[in-house]
């Protein structure tokens, strides 16, 4: 058969119709391709929004609620209490935290109960004979807790009798500091059965109750009367009053509940202050050389017009020499009428002048003018530079007392830090001094009963209350070179 090739129009003609064909169909490919993708990104962009997120549960809102009792065997206020053991269940794992120092037991035992948890379930065993036909109360403070969070079931109270009734007569009352009319929380009070007066000192209390920080106390499920009433900062655990450091306040009358009375106030104070602690010097560093500071040291030497000139040693003299100490002014002229004189601890000299005010002066201390109980002196000469502070350094006050009444001692106390650091009798109805040191002071007012100048403490065995302070509400700001003016009322 003969092999005709084709004309070369026809040739071209079927090239591009193939190549035609070839393109189609890649683009149907492509564009099915394209469309798919589209059909998947929308299929997942309409899914949940909770499906696609990945993270970890957030375990519900944070439990805040206290344990709570579900059941109590014997029962709550049960009377004619025979059991040693007492059983209580909560509705949630629990556990008792610091139980000596939570739990009060009214009256209280010789031998406190013993307190355990297991899961949901606190057991209480009795140690002691209990007394018959009375009331007791077992009041947990914040001992009991959830196991999860530590929520306190705070002062859950199991209330019992031995007796045929429950008893409920109520007392209450504040316990103040006497001489800054503050409150303190670790302060209990102490409620003694009958009219022993001695009782406090001998035996510890028949009822304890904790003060809060508000001050304020109660004792609940009582018994008619007669009470003894004391409140006592307990220093040594012992529940009586036994160290005269210890923060006391009695009340004098004898009590009965079921009198209604009127809520108690008590005032603390201790018979002697607490002595501070020794310093504790590591063996072999005691110091090689005499050391003292002066009064005017700490303020760019300049020495007050209200105050004394003083020397401050580090360890008592043993000797010292006053004519090798020497005010001089600025042309080394020796002043005359200085009188120094060392204290009763033997660490503090000082100088007694009227300096008058912005005045420059020197200060001569001679070699071995001192001498310690070590045996230490100085051995050089100083000469110090000072100079006294003037008027304008100081504020004007002036406090204008409302219903102001002359029957009544008053002492008026200015405290920084606690500390008194100044104080004067109050005569009328104005009070101004015109140089006054420029601060923030907390005032107060002093009944000073006795008129000796200083604020004086109870004593129980003198039948004796603290004095009464008064704390005024605001503190009072002096600013220097101004007339400070405050008005206070009766």
């Amino acid at each position: 058969m003969e092999n005709k090739q084709s004309p070369p129009h026809t040739r071209l003609f079927w090239v591009s119709l193939q190549s035609i064909r070839a393109y189609m169909q890649c683009s149907i490919r492509h564009l099915i391709s394209i469309l798919f993708v589209f059909i998947l990104f929308a299929a997942i962009s309409i899914l949940p929004s909770g499906c696609a997120q990945i993270g970890s549960p957030t375990g519900g809102p944070k439990d805040s609620l206290p344990p709570q009792l579900v059941r109590a065997l014997p029962a709550l206020k049960t009377t004619n209490f025979n059991s040693n053991r007492i059983t209580l269940t909560f509705n949630e794992f629990v556990d008792v935290k610091e139980v000596q120092q939570n739990l009060l037991v009214s009256p209280l035992m010789k031998v406190q109960p013993t307190v355990e948890a297991k899961l949901k379930t606190i057991t209480i065993k009795i140690k002691d004979t209990l007394e018959a036909n009375t009331t007791y109360a077992l009041n947990f403070g914040d001992a009991i807790v959830d196991n999860n969070e530590g929520n306190p079931l705070r002062n859950f109270t199991y209330v019992f009798s031995t007796g045929p009734t429950i008893d409920s007569l109520e007392l209450d009352g504040s316990v103040l500091i006497a001489e800054n009319n503050k409150t303190d929380s670790t302060i209990v009070a102490l409620l003694y059965r009958g009219t022993d007066d001695s009782a406090v000192v001998k035996r510890k209390a028949d009822y304890l109750a904790r003060v809060d920080k508000d001050g304020k106390f109660r004792f609940t499920n009582l018994a008619a009367g007669p009470y003894k009433l004391y409140a006592l900062k307990d220093g040594d655990g012992g529940k009586y009053y036994n160290i005269s450091t210890e923060l006391f306040g009695f009340v004098a009358d004898t009590l009965y509940p079921e009198r209604k009375p009127k809520s108690v106030q008590l005032y603390v104070s201790a018979r002697e202050k607490e002595m501070p602690k020794a310093s504790t010097r590591p063996a072999g560093s005691t110091e090689k050389r005499m050391r003292y500071n002066t009064s005017f040291a700490a303020s760019a030497n300049r020495q007050e017009l209200t105050a004394p000139l003083r020397f401050t040693f580090n360890k008592p003299l043993v000797g010292w020499d006053s004519t090798a100490i020497t005010l001089t002014d600025t042309n080394y002229i020796t002043l005359p009428k200085q009188r120094w004189s060392l204290d009763s601890t033997r660490t503090v000299v000082t100088l007694a002048y009227n300096f008058p005010p912005d005045q420059p002066y020197f200060l001569l201390v001679r070699g071995k003018a001192f001498k310690d109980s070590t045996g230490l002196t100085i051995d050089r000469t100083d000469t110090l530079s000072i100079r006294t502070k003037a008027e304008s350094d100081y504020g004007n006050l002036v406090l204008r007392f409302k219903n102001f009444k002359n029957d009544t001692p008053l002492l008026l106390q200015f405290v920084k830090s606690n500390e008194v650091v100044y104080s004067s009798p109050v005569t009328a109805a104005i009070w101004s001094n015109k140089l006054f040191t420029p601060g923030d002071y907390e005032l107060r007012l002093l009944f000073d009963t006795n008129k000796n100048g200083q604020w004086d403490p109870g004593d129980y065995f003198l039948n004796r209350q603290p004095e009464r302070i008064r704390v005024l509400d605001e503190k009072l700001g002096i600013r220097a070179n101004w007339d400070n003016e405050r008005e206070i009322s009766l």
